[in-house]
């Protein structure tokens, strides 16, 4: 059996693995093994990010000055990313939780819709970006539609999964107590599918921000993603490694957050 550290060891052990890959990564760019275009230094990538957030001057006299990157600080295009995502999600949610709570509870609906369901799920969301472009523009109404069409399919079939394993003995004693069918969704099935359905909306928020920078590939900006791609044809490798980094730290805090509202929400989860 595997025996797990104590946290404050962990942190510790954490810490001391980031600040050597720090120095590696210092190393390299120092001794010029790899060339600044390919691998810039950590030194220029805190300054990108800095620039990008931050209003500096373009010419000698300081009378002109420019803010951020293509007009938006850094913290601007992360949180056009995010509202993106959270619209994309959060139709998931709902589209997802009511159509598959009906499925997993009536057998004709099940039958009906699962075979289109999986045929979705098996689909790369990116196929659907030329489509998506075609019908609604490469404005924001894409951008949704993709991350909607890449978060709904794990919120759907976590919701199933989780509506049909409820133990029937659950329900039957319900019943039994004089429950009605609106009282056995409220009070039996939907706390026992929740631990499923959180996990499922957890996973496709990862998704969905995994996705985030193809859907913002097209008139991306202000965005995230648009930043990083546009940089990155730019040859400003800094900055696009930057707006990496920031996508990674932006999706770790939100899976911690997730987690952390699945332990509120779900607190019975593994004790019963």
């Amino acid at each position: 059996m595997l025996t797990r550290l104590r946290p404050g060891r962990r942190a510790y052990i954490n810490t001391l693995v980031f600040l050597a890959l720090i120095a590696v990564w210092w190393i390299i760019t120092a001794t010029n093994i790899v060339k600044p275009l390919f691998l810039p230094s950590p030194g220029s990538v805190v300054s990108a990010f800095w620039d990008a957030n931050t209003c500096r001057p373009i010419n000698d006299s300081g009378t002109a000055e420019v803010c951020g990157e293509d007009d938006y600080f850094l913290w601007q295009h992360l949180l056009a990313s995010l509202e993106r995502i959270a619209v994309g999600v959060g139709v998931g949610i709902i589209v997802g939780v009511a159509l598959d709570f009906l499925m997993g509870t009536v057998n004709w609906i099940f039958d009906l819709v699962e075979p289109y369901l999986n045929f979705l799920r098996s689909l790369p969301p990116l196929g659907y970006m030329g489509l998506l472009i075609v019908w609604f523009g490469i404005g924001d109404v894409s951008k949704v539609w993709l991350l909607f069409l890449a978060a709904f399919p794990p919120i759907a079939m976590s919701t199933i999964s989780g509506v049909r394993g409820v133990q029937q003995d659950r329900v039957l004693a319900a019943r039994s107590l004089g429950a009605d069918r609106g009282q056995v969704l409220r009070q039996v099935i939907l706390p026992s599918a929740l631990p499923q359905i959180l996990s499922g909306i957890r996973v496709a928020t990862g998704f969905a921000w995994t996705t985030v920078v193809a859907a913002e590939l097209n008139n991306g900006i202000p965005g995230i993603g648009g930043l990083a791609y546009l940089s990155g044809t730019r040859l400003d490798t800094p900055l696009t490694i930057a707006c990496i980094i920031v996508i990674g730290v932006a999706a770790v805090v939100l899976d911690l957050g997730l987690k952390k509202l699945s332990t509120a929400l779900v607190p019975w989860e593994g004790k019963a």
